[in-house]
């Protein structure tokens, strides 16, 4: 009898544990897997990478692609941050955290990117969603479109907001490329993730991110995320001086647990050497033109490679006669110091041009007064405390930018075509300036030297861009540099194999 019944205790407890731990695999309490990836924003240089790779579930990281695309949606005039929108249904049902929209209920689009940045309300991510392309699943095309775009290789998104899907995943590699783009391509909003409470139009919202913003020093965002399944996840940006360290954990156990982890490697990131060589594959930050459709493609500009030998450049002989010249400084609100400087650089090439063919400068001027900008960029610049006379005007609509776009012209048309360069700088001896090409638009043009710059910082550290002009198409050009280092850069860039000739100071 005994016997009996102690066989019948050993069955007992093992049918509580197995049912216990049936229990706890159904609701999803057991750890999630941990990955992380520190990288130098700037430089993209890889300071630390775990399962960087991984396939995880990104939970409300996701949102920052839905945001990424709603800033790109007003930057193309497709929606504006006063557009009315209706709440569909959908929205409304959704599950906490939500601002609580109901359906039917119009609200500006200011709060909903104000709702899903700061309280991560997946109401406002999907009611963004379907505002912009009319459902989830168009949306969830042009979220992938864009993640393609980015080189985001590990990538799928199914919803607007990261609640657990089979399919919906990223990886940490992945979300520090995402994080990288919203710092860069979009700093007119990037404040918004460094809010700690925020008005939402129905009402004050306080930011999930609040107890690491308050904790690191220089921190300013990025985005938290939080599901059984993920674990607590958080993409985290932090500037010192001049530095910028992106940190992204996949899988905490809680918030004080992700922070802890966040910090730590924040600390590992700023005590490392800038621009120390990548240990595995850095982020790029590629200069990408998403979809606004599912079927239309999208093309990317990547100038990558390492300096093998060098190649000395060919000075550009002095052009024969000049040609009339439309310069347009490069959009961001580091370029209004450029733009002074070209206003202030204006009249002295105006004395020094020919009367019969006088050289035209053009550049972006100043906004005097807030009243003279969109209504929505009005705010944005307001809000991040910048003084209107510093303010650049808002930049135009973006093109999707086709194969032929990108190309350069052929080089034949471009000899065809005097050269004549305006004197940007009498300090130092930064007189010089390199062209990395000719291109089909502007926009191209544009382009081509973001991600230069970004590519070679050492070689152009201070350089202006500039688009200019030209009967043949739109030269991008350097300018500011010194000799020296306009020789630097070019040997650099023709080392990879890219375009580039020096500008003299004539």
């Amino acid at each position: 009898m005994s016997s009996r019944l102690l066989r019948t205790a050993r069955l007992g407890l093992f049918l509580i544990t197995t049912l216990s731990a049936g229990i706890t695999i159904a609701t999803g309490v057991q750890a999630a897997p941990y990955a992380a990836m520190v990288v130098d924003a700037k430089t993209g240089a890889v300071i630390h990478e775990e399962n960087a790779d991984t396939r995880l579930h990104p939970a409300s990281l996701t949102k920052m692609m839905t945001l990424y695309i709603a800033f790109q949606a007003i930057q193309r005039g497709e929606i504006s941050l006063d557009s009315q929108i209706t709440i569909p249904k959908a929205a409304a049902a959704q599950p906490p955290s939500k601002l609580g929209l109901r359906t039917g209920q119009k609200i500006k689009f200011r709060y909903l990117l104000r709702a899903a940045a700061v309280k991560s309300a997946n109401d406002a991510a999907t009611a963004i969603g379907f505002a912009i392309s009319g459902s989830e699943e168009a949306f969830a095309k042009r979220m992938n479109a864009t993640a393609q775009a980015m080189g985001m290789r590990n990538t799928t998104f199914v919803n607007q907001h990261g609640l657990t899907h089979p399919n919906h995943l990223s990886s940490a590699r992945d979300m520090t490329v995402l994080g990288r783009h919203m710092i860069y391509d979009f700093p007119q909003y990037y404040n918004l993730f460094s809010r700690r409470t925020a008005d939402a139009g129905i009402k004050q919202v306080n930011n999930t991110n609040r107890r690491f913003l308050a904790a690191y020093e220089g921190a300013d965002g990025i985005k938290t995320g939080f599901t059984n399944a993920a674990g607590y996840n958080l993409v985290a940006s932090a500037k010192r001086g001049d530095r910028r360290i992106i940190a992204t954990v996949f899988g905490g156990t809680s918030t004080a647990n992700r922070n802890a982890r966040v910090m730590k490697l924040l600390d590992k990131g700023f005590a490392s050497p800038a621009g120390k060589p990548a240990t595995g594959r850095a982020p790029a930050l590629v200069a990408a033109a998403p979809a606004l459709g599912p079927t239309s493609g999208a093309h990317t500009i990547r100038v990558s490679g390492v300096v093998r030998r060098s190649l000395r450049p060919q000075t550009r002989p002095g052009a024969a006669a000049p040609a009339p010249v439309q310069v347009a400084s490069t959009s961001g609100i580091e370029d209004a110091l450029a733009a002074a400087l070209l206003v202030s650089a204006a009249p002295a090439a105006a004395a020094t041009a020919p009367q019969e063919a006088p050289a035209r400068v053009a550049v972006a001027a100043p906004v005097t007064e807030f009243d003279d900008m969109a209504p929505e960029t009005a705010e944005i610049f307001a809000e991040a405390g910048i003084a209107p006379e510093t303010t650049p005007q808002p930049r135009p609509t973006e093109r999707i930018m086709t194969a032929a776009a990108i190309a350069p012209v052929d080089a034949s048309r471009m000899q065809a075509v005097p050269e004549v360069v305006t004197r940007v700088s009498t300090s130092g001896g930064r007189l010089w300036g390199i062209n990395v090409g000719r291109y089909n638009s502007r926009n191209a043009a544009e382009r081509v030297l973001i991600q230069t710059a970004l590519n070679e910082p050492g070689a152009l550290d201070g350089a202006l861009r500039r688009v200019t002009q030209r009967a043949g198409g739109f030269d991008a050009n350097f300018m500011g540099l010194t000799n020296e280092s306009a020789d630097l850069a070019c040997r650099r860039l023709q080392a990879r194999g890219a375009m580039c000739f020096m500008i003299g100071p004539s």
